[in-house]
Order: structure tokens, then sequence, then C-alpha cells
């Protein structure tokens, strides 16, 4: 991951990927997955999202994995939690009730390490990726979840008019990257308002259920 450009982007306080309200499809299409009462549910590459207040407040535990400290920092402060942080060699690990929260590279997360989960939404974590680094998230992520089902959201958009974060992931890639073991449903598809930087943009959300 280029650790420098992102750990520059919240120093700086560049972070118009955060939005200021629970994300409106998770709300939309969460009920889809069907988590159980009290389910845990991994968010990659969180940031301080408000999307896991949002989740925590329908009972669900949250694990989430971020690199940025400073990030989690104001997730905790935010919701008020004060963590109990931990040092796990390459990771470090903040935790308070029903959350954990593990901070460094997301490829350096073990199944071992993140505990059994129930479903993961991922509304920002591959579409933040290089398609080369794409190819190697989406069988990580499958694998430290346990293939649980997923709520995937992805940005479709002429790349050769712009480049991201956020990457333009089409169909056909989602297809490739996670077809050999979910299986893939296509929620809802939706002009993206403003388009993509001014360029016109589709979003898509996926519900992944495993073969």
């Amino acid at each position: 991951m280029e650790h420098g450009f992102w750990h520059d982007r919240w120093q700086s306080g560049r972070i118009g990927f955060h939005e200021n309200r629970p994300n409106p499809l998770l709300l939309a299409h969460f009920a889809a997955l069907s988590v159980p009462a009290n389910g845990r549910v991994f968010v990659p590459l969180c940031g301080k999202t408000l999307d896991i207040g949002w989740l925590m407040s329908r009972g669900h535990r949250v694990a989430g994995a971020e690199l940025s400290e400073l990030a989690i920092g104001q997730l905790f402060k935010e919701l008020g939690l004060e963590p109990e942080i931990s040092d796990l060699g390459d990771l470090k690990s903040y935790s308070a009730e029903n959350i954990d929260i593990f901070v460094g590279d997301v490829f350096d997360l073990t199944p071992d390490l993140l505990g059994p989960i129930d479903a993961v939404f991922d509304r920002a974590a591959l579409v933040a990726l290089h398609a080369e680094m794409r190819a190697a998230y989406a069988p990580h992520i499958a694998a430290l979840a346990g293939n649980a089902p997923q709520l995937l959201i992805t940005f479709d958009y002429d790349q050769s008019r712009l480049d991201g974060p956020p990457f333009s992931v089409t169909s056909d890639e989602v297809r490739l990257r996670y077809g050999d073991g979910y299986e893939l449903s296509e929620l809802a598809t939706n002009a993206l308002a403003g388009g993509m930087k001014g360029v016109p943009a589709k979003e898509i959300v996926w519900l992944l259920r495993p073969l």
C-alpha cells in the first residue's frame, strides 16, 4: 500500500473520502447480509467512518483495519470510547466494548488476529487500491473473513479521463476477483450525482454470498 500517500492525506486533513453521515447505501442494503443479532462486521480500510457507529447502534460488533493511527484516534474520540491499545508487532489493536480496530497494513492482518467475522462491508477499500493490489486484496479479505458474505460498493467510470483513488472497478473485474468464491448480485446501480470529480460515473452495490 502507498503508506506515505495515505498518512499525508490524514495529516493534512485532505480526507474527502470521509462521509459526514453513515453511508446511505449501507443503510439501504445492510439487511441483505442477514447479519445475526450481535454479529461481527468487518470494515476494511475503515478510517473514522460513521458507518461503525451506526453498526454498533444496531447491536452489532465491529472489527476494522486502518493504516492511519491518527484516524483511529479520532474515531474512538468521536465514539466517546477509551481504547485499550495493544502492540501486535506489525500492527496495533485499539479495542473497546464491541469494537476492535487493527492499525497498520491490512495485508499484515491474519485470521487468527482478526477472529470470527459474520459479514464484511467494503465501501472504500477495494476502490482505494491499484489494480495489481486489488488482485491480492480480494482473496486476502475473503480468507481473513472466512468467506463471510460481503456488501461491496464500487465505482465505474472512464479511468482514462481520471486517475484514482477512488479507482474505477468494472463489473467484469468484480466477477474476476470474487466469482470463484462467491455468488454475485448487483443490488443497485446508480448514476453518481456530479460524477467522479466531474467525470460521469456509476456507483454499484454488490452482494457477495459464499458458494
